[in-house]
Order: structure tokens, then sequence, then C-alpha cells
């Protein structure tokens, strides 16, 4: 049984492993030197009215190892794609050749590389934060529950141990990609 009262272990693992898909697109917009149509995921532009994603405007490919390319379906969108990819924050200078819009990918300094592994520690901290926050709402639940005597001491304990354990996990693979994620930043 994983449902107590207002205690559900399904539940409780389903927002921990929200974090770490939240860190994994985090990740994924972060430079690395090489191009990655990801790369471009966060950045949303003014197009008809409300924020809108690059990919949504465009067709966002990589024609090259070091250089991404956006295809603007409508021509009037590439300035504001232009100028959201210059004020974004990975530092990339695009060159637009009416709707095709070529984004050169430059290689990472030690002291950019040094910024971004920090950046990548710091998605990484938020999403175990994120963790702790839905494993002491579990906690909370159980309580509750105990304390309603919708579940024995007993049940609260093991209950208890489930929630930890999925806690550890959840933190475990937000350390795995951290360390795989600095690893590709420092690599030359």
């Amino acid at each position: 049984m994983s449902k107590a009262g207002d205690f559900d272990l399904k539940d409780i693992e389903r927002r921990m492993d929200g974090a770490v898909e939240a860190l994994k697109k985090e990740f994924a917009g972060l430079r690395t030197g090489r191009a990655s149509i990801a790369l471009l995921d966060p950045i949303k532009i003014d197009a008809y009215g409300s924020p809108t994603p690059i990919n949504q405007v465009g067709t966002v490919s990589v024609p090259e190892p070091r250089m991404l390319s956006v295809q603007v379906w409508d021509k009037n969108l590439a300035p504001a794609v232009d100028k959201a990819i210059r004020n974004s924050s990975l530092g990339l200078n695009p060159v637009v050749e009416g709707t095709l819009i070529r984004i050169p990918i430059p290689p990472l300094n030690e002291e950019r590389r040094a910024e971004l592994a920090k950046t990548a520690g710091s998605y990484a901290e938020q999403a175990r934060v994120a963790v702790r926050n839905v494993r002491r709402d579990g906690m909370e639940a159980l309580k509750r529950a105990e304390k309603d005597n919708l579940i024995s001491e007993d049940e609260h304990k093991r209950f208890s141990d489930q929630v930890q354990k999925a806690t550890d996990n959840s933190i475990g693979s937000i350390d795995e990609l951290l360390k795989a994620k600095q690893d590709e930043i420092t690599q030359v």
C-alpha cells in the first residue's frame, strides 16, 4: 500500500522525478562548445503577441559541429529571433541572411568554462532543494496521517523509509547529471 490519508508515495516519486527532468532541461540549455539544438530551447521570442520558443517559429538545425542555424518561417520574425539570441545569456552572435540565421558556436575559454560549471552547480542545487521540499511534504503528510490515526507508527516508519529512499535516489541522479555536465563543460 502506498497511499495513506493525503500521503501518496507514487505522487512523491513523480514529483521528485519531475525535479530531475527539469534539471535535464536546464542542462540542455547550457553551452558546452558543441552545437546542439537544445541550446536554443530556453530562448523565447515575442511572436504574435506572446512569448514563443524559437523552434515554433522556424526550423533549428546543426549543419556543422560548431554551428547552429534557424530557418525562420516568417521573415518578419528574423530580427526578433536575432535579438532574442543576442540578449540571451549564451554569449552567441547570430548572423542573419534573410530568413536564415546562422549561429557560430565559439570555443569556450577557461573563465567561461568555470562560470558554466558553477551555473550547472547552482541548477543542480535548485533541483536538490526541490527534491527536499517534496520529501518534507511527504513526511508532513505522514505525520498528519499518523496523528489522525490513518496509519500506525510502524506504517509511518515504513513509509518514511520509502520516502527517504526515493529522496536518496533522486539526489543521486542529480549528482550524476551534474558530474556528467561538468565533465562535458570542462572537456577541451
